[in-house]
């Protein structure tokens, strides 16, 4: 017995230490930090000066971070509608039986597989390019003038199109996998009392997917607080409003920004703490508003 625990204890000690280490201590620092005035993330504690809610009094002071903060609110709830429901409609469409799904599902996929990178240059310099876009030259073809995509007026909204477009397959895999657990005595019962197509995704389809509706909420939500490599590939060279998001906002704070030196790892902390609460209250509210389903598969 005295044997079994020990080896039980040595599969779960490293785990547990990593856990510790990597997780759970980064959190509780993170969490201390933001109530201190820190120069540097590499500081002594020695050098940290209590500033108790200054921080977060700064960066809500802040216009750049409220236009951040905006601006990460508008990715989060017009984009996540658009991805959403995008990648809920393919996913029934995949799943109701058409021919070549195999093939549909790969290629919406697809953009997943390709590195996020890639994706946004694709998009920058062959799809908005107002010389040689894809969009200018589709415009010129009906005879209608090209649009600067990429002008300041523009270019938030062509950053969350390309954003969404990248992210609907990834969402669609996870829905497709809620409606094969479905079982299909549902369906054909509800063919026979009379029920068409539409009815059984209200009545039957759209019941049995809240517990993956609260998983892709939170999945996106994640994903949305984390907008950093899109924001830094439309603004490459400095943070501009129309594209600069909350973990942009942190960085150029910790580590500095195209002509300002100044940092404070303090105030940066903040922004992260307040991005961890964001997600926590999405992921609260969502628990109250859909309660899973009692059907057990």
């Amino acid at each position: 017995m005295k044997k079994n625990k020990a080896m039980i204890a040595g599969f779960v000690l490293p785990c547990t230490l990593s856990l510790l280490i990597m997780y759970l201590y980064p959190v509780i620092r993170t969490i201390v930090m933001s109530f201190f005035a820190i120069d540097s993330v590499t500081a002594s504690v020695s050098e940290w000066s209590f500033n108790g809610l200054g921080n977060y009094a700064r960066i809500f002071g802040s216009a750049t971070y409220l236009t951040s903060l905006s601006n990460m609110l508008k990715i989060w709830f017009v984009g996540g509608i658009l991805t959403l429901t995008i990648a809920l409609l393919f996913a029934v469409i995949l799943t109701s039986g058409i021919r070549f799904k195999k093939f549909f599902r790969a290629a919406i996929y697809l953009p997943n597989v390709i590195s996020a990178v890639a994706l946004a240059t694709m998009w920058i310099q062959y799809v908005y390019n107002q010389d040689y876009g894809l969009l200018n030259a589709m415009l010129e073809m009906v005879g209608l003038d090209g649009v600067r995509w990429l002008g300041t007026d523009m270019k938030f909204w062509a950053m969350l199109f390309a954003f969404v477009f990248g992210a609907v397959g990834y969402y669609m895999l996870i829905f497709i996998s809620g409606i094969e657990r479905i079982p299909q005595d549902l369906y054909e019962a509800a063919t026979i009392d009379g029920a068409n197509k539409i009815q059984q995704f209200f009545k039957i389809t759209l019941p049995l997917l809240k517990g993956i509706i609260k998983t892709n909420l939170t999945f996106w939500s994640v994903n949305t607080i984390t907008f950093f490599l899109w924001s830094k590939m439309f603004s490459p060279v400095s943070s501009e409003a129309s594209t600069i998001v909350p973990v942009v906002y942190l960085y150029d704070t910790v580590f500095g920004s195209t002509g300002n030196s100044e940092r404070d790892a303090g105030a940066g902390a903040a922004v992260g703490v307040v991005l961890a609460i964001f997600v926590g209250v999405v992921y609260f509210i969502t628990n109250k508003l859909l309660k899973d389903d009692d059907l057990e598969f």
